[in-house]
């Protein structure tokens, strides 16, 4: 069999049509298919029903696959280039054979685990691209005795945390709130919580890997060595090769915990708790998450004007006897009393925060849905070191309501984040760190006009909030993708592209994992529009 050299053109031209709207015929489309099938079979032990996990957009399946696991809407338009090939792998020898076909095809491969990338990397591409899809990869094994957990890439953080429950109704972990986040994209990108100021980050909760390379091999912490596994808990790791499963070390929760919301408007002297929300929240015990969430909304007392709304919720490792203790003296400006607090189980403060918070709870078994609406929206972050005066928060809720629909989410650090070193992960964020911002606008219009009004409206915000954040660098978090700081094209200048973003993420650590990625991966076949570069030839 002579080699098929004329593939990647063929991909491409396919690619520029579907991307054009145009129809290409279902001969040239089935040719894709059956390539890539043929490759797979001949690459997969055991190669039978290897067609079941792929699909092209020749199969009827193909758009229900697609959209399943894309969580933005702003990349499901008619425009929106779509995969020749969707690999589902069911084995580790399915993403094996992916990866080599792809090397052999010349075609890019992305990555998804969850579909929770906030600007789509891991299903859209301007290149020509498969979808190596991981969500059928999701078995959990807890091992309580040894307080560990294996939890393969395509697993959801709720069925991790229902796998947890199952064994004990002691131990959590601590990872992120949305229970639909894929595990893949979440620890390897960092990974936080609500117990992230009593354990740190995902990432700095992971004892061993298992990673495929470029070269299709499998490999654990002892076989990839440390430089790598370093890359891969806060690195992304779609920059070095495909995860395919984490262990974990499992956290101690207490029997009962406690959970409470707070919400105040600027009549409600909402200004003088944001303010000292600045101090105490990063401060406090380390058992205590509190969250501020601020967005303009209705005023009840002025008809027809807008008001800052404040929200705090919070987690707190004890019960509400001792949450008060600390509340009382360190925050009263909340007001927070016995009847406004909720001790519950730790698997159920884990509902009560994806919104089961009406003081009755569903079973368990429903943290296995995967089930999330998909939105449009745009997302930012940033980093402050310094308390933001009084005065200039009361200039800030005036920009708030000018700008209308951007809220803001401050998320507390200190505790164990600041004990960690910066240099510990990639994850760089820790000591002076006071707090995390998100932004964050959601949207229902479908008119492209009105996207581009919202996407306005937050980078307004983020203008107007410059004062307030860090500086050189302007940080930034990895799984907040952001690719308004920078992207690269992958071409001869992707080192520097790749730093103008590279040291907004990871600061310090930049350097350390473009000399990993060099190692790994020389010749950049594990991409994404802000991947880690390789250094210049």
């Amino acid at each position: 069999m002579k080699p098929l050299t004329f593939l990647p053109s063929l991909f491409t031209l396919l690619f520029i049509l579907v991307s054009l709207h145009l129809s290409p015929s279902w001969a040239a489309s089935d040719s894709v298919y059956d390539t890539f099938l043929q490759c797979l079979t001949r690459r997969s032990q055991p190669s039978d029903h290897i067609s079941d996990i792929i699909y092209s957009p020749a199969n009827s399946s193909f758009a229900n696959v697609l959209t399943s696991y894309l969580r933005n809407r702003r990349f499901n338009s008619s425009s929106t280039p779509k995969p020749l090939v969707i690999v589902t792998p069911k084995q580790e020898s399915h993403v094996q054979a992916a990866i080599l076909c792809s090397k052999d095809l010349g075609v890019h491969l992305k990555i998804r685990s969850g579909g929770h990338d906030y600007e789509g990397m891991s299903y859209v591409s301007d290149d020509a691209f498969f979808i190596l899809d991981m969500f059928n990869l999701r078995s959990i094994d807890v091992d309580i005795q040894k307080e560990t957990a294996w939890v393969q890439a395509g697993a959801t953080l709720g069925e991790l945390y229902y796998g947890i429950w199952k064994k004990s109704k002691v131990h959590g972990f601590p990872a992120g709130v949305c229970t639909v986040l894929g595990i893949g994209g979440h620890l390897s990108g960092g990974g936080y919580g609500n117990m992230l100021r009593k354990y740190g980050l995902s990432a700095d909760n992971v004892l061993d890997a298992r990673i495929m390379d470029v070269q299709g091999r499998i490999l654990d912490r002892k076989a990839m060595g440390e430089d790598l596994f370093w890359a891969i808990l806060g690195g992304g790791g779609a920059s070095f090769g495909v995860i395919l499963a984490y262990q974990i070390k499992l956290v101690p929760v207490p029997e009962k915990v406690t959970v409470f919301r707070v919400e105040r408007t600027l009549d409600q002297n909402a200004t003088d708790l944001v303010y000292k929300w600045q101090s105490v929240a990063p401060s406090t015990d380390s058992g205590l998450f509190m969250r501020l969430s601020l967005l303009p909304t209705s005023s009840q007392t002025q008809k027809g004007q807008l008001t800052i709304g404040t929200s705090l919720v919070a987690l707190y490792l004890g019960n509400s006897d001792q949450l008060l203790a600390i509340t009382d003296k360190e925050f009263p400006e909340i007001g927070l009393r016995k009847e406004n607090c909720t001790e519950i189980s730790w698997i159920e403060s884990v509902l009560w925060w994806i919104g089961f918070d009406n003081g009755t709870f569903p079973a368990p078994e429903t943290l296995l849905s995967r089930d999330y609406p998909a939105i449009f929206f745009k997302r930012k972050s940033d980093y402050v070191r310094t308390p933001i005066a009084k005065a200039n928060l009361e200039w800030l809720w005036k920009k708030m309501i000018e700008v209308e629909k951007v809220g803001i989410s401050l998320n507390p650090y200190g505790g164990r984040m600041s004990e960690i070193p910066a240099s510990a992960t990639p994850f760089p964020h820790r000591a002076g760190n006071l707090f995390k911002i998100q932004y964050f606008i959601d949207w229902k219009e479908e008119d492209p006009e009105a996207g581009k009004k919202y996407l306005a409206q937050i980078s307004r915000l983020y203008s107007y909030m410059t004062p307030f954040v860090s500086k050189n660098p302007r940080s930034a978090f990895l799984n907040y993708r952001d690719l308004d700081i920078g992207a690269t094209t992958n071409g001869n200048n992707s080192y520097e592209e790749g730093r103008v973003y590279g040291v907004k993420y990871f600061n310090d650590n930049f350097e350390r994992l473009v000399k990993v990625k060099t190692a790994v991966d020389p010749n950049n076949f594990f991409r994404n529009e802000q991947s880690i570069p390789t250094l210049p030839k």
